[in-house]
């Protein structure tokens, strides 16, 4: 959905009540748990985040309350939504004079326990989203080593409108990628400094 000017909190919220009953736009949903289909582009991006089991439970805190969309261009709609499958969000992207609606569903949440303890979800596309795929967003803690690391795995193709602006649908994509991984490296280092401060 595109906007000339940015969307009221009404009309996000009646966007996000007729996403409810819509379908994935797209086949192959759940398929980020493995690999992604081969007729999609693949976005891998990782970031060190900290050591320590400390900053996993931050990190994990930070997915629980959406803090890779702590991106000034970006708004997510809304912060407050549960981490849960079924949970229908809508991101608000900023662009050159007009904005636009994205819609997505929470296919599936992670929390895993070994040698690499895991928490995450991936949500996938609904009919109005200017791509069809999926998304991972997940924060890995490394028993071994001690790191911490947040990690964006997703397939995707444009839809018809973003086909027309492939390049600059692609420029966002990796814009996004890298302002997430920022993000979510503020949101672990702004509560360690808020415990450093209750601390001392």
């Amino acid at each position: 959905m595109f906007c000339r000017s940015k969307p009221t909190r009404s009309t996000i919220d009646a966007f996000l009540g007729a996403q409810q009953t819509q379908n994935f736009s797209y086949a192959e949903v759940g398929a980020s748990r493995k690999e992604a289909p081969s007729a999609y582009t693949v976005d891998h991006n990782r970031i060190l985040l900290g050591q320590g089991a400390r900053i996993f439970e931050r990190a994990k805190l930070a997915i629980r309350e959406w803090k890779m969309f702590d991106i000034p261009w970006i708004q997510l709609c809304w912060p407050s939504a549960p981490i849960e499958p079924g949970t229908t969000v809508a991101v608000l992207v900023s662009h050159l004079g007009f904005w636009s609606l994205n819609a997505a569903r929470i296919i599936y949440t992670i929390e895993e326990s070994g040698p690499i303890n895991k928490f995450g979800f991936a949500y996938g596309t609904l009919p109005n989203h200017a791509e069809r795929g999926e998304e991972r967003f997940s924060v890995e803690f490394n028993l071994l080593n001690q790191s911490v690391t947040y990690g964006l795995y997703a397939f995707s193709q444009p839809n018809t409108l973003a086909r027309l602006a492939y390049p600059l649908t692609r420029s966002l994509q990796k814009r996004f990628a890298q302002d997430s991984r920022t993000a979510m490296k503020n949101a672990v280092q702004e509560r360690s400094d808020l415990t450093i401060g209750r601390v001392s």
